[in-house]
């Protein structure tokens, strides 16, 4: 079984930056594509990144492109997500996911991925 852990949720300005974490227990955490989706009350989960096992093919939604970078330390068994230019509408609960496949197909579709954190509440305020 596979746990994960998210971290690094807060309240920030617009404008500002946060950095999540989330830690993954077991030992395959390494053979693992990893992503991060967000949800907002009364709305559906929404894809926000992926990356690869090897952390060298990243995949982001266009919302985020440009203004979040996945990252993943393979020694630490840890996913990264770096918000920076934070927006209103970037307010959610953020959820950490792991895809046992190691493809990165259907990087955006949540029953790709098989493990799923509790999620970390971000707000941004305006």
């Amino acid at each position: 079984q596979v746990q994960l852990v998210e971290s690094g949720g807060g309240l920030v300005q617009a404008g500002g930056s946060l950095r999540l974490s989330c830690a993954t227990s077991g030992r395959t955490f390494s053979r693992y594509a990893m992503g991060w989706f967000r949800q907002a009350p009364g709305k559906e989960r929404e894809f926000v990144a992926k990356i690869a096992w090897s952390g060298g093919n990243r995949i982001y939604a266009d919302s985020v492109k440009g203004r979040f970078t996945i990252s993943r330390d393979n020694a630490k068994n840890t996913v990264y997500l770096q918000m920076n230019s934070l927006k209103p509408e970037d307010t959610a609960v953020y959820l950490c996911a792991a895809d046992t496949n190691p493809t990165m197909g259907r990087a955006s579709n949540p029953r790709s991925y098989d493990y799923w954190g509790q999620g970390t509440q971000v707000t941004v305020s305006s």
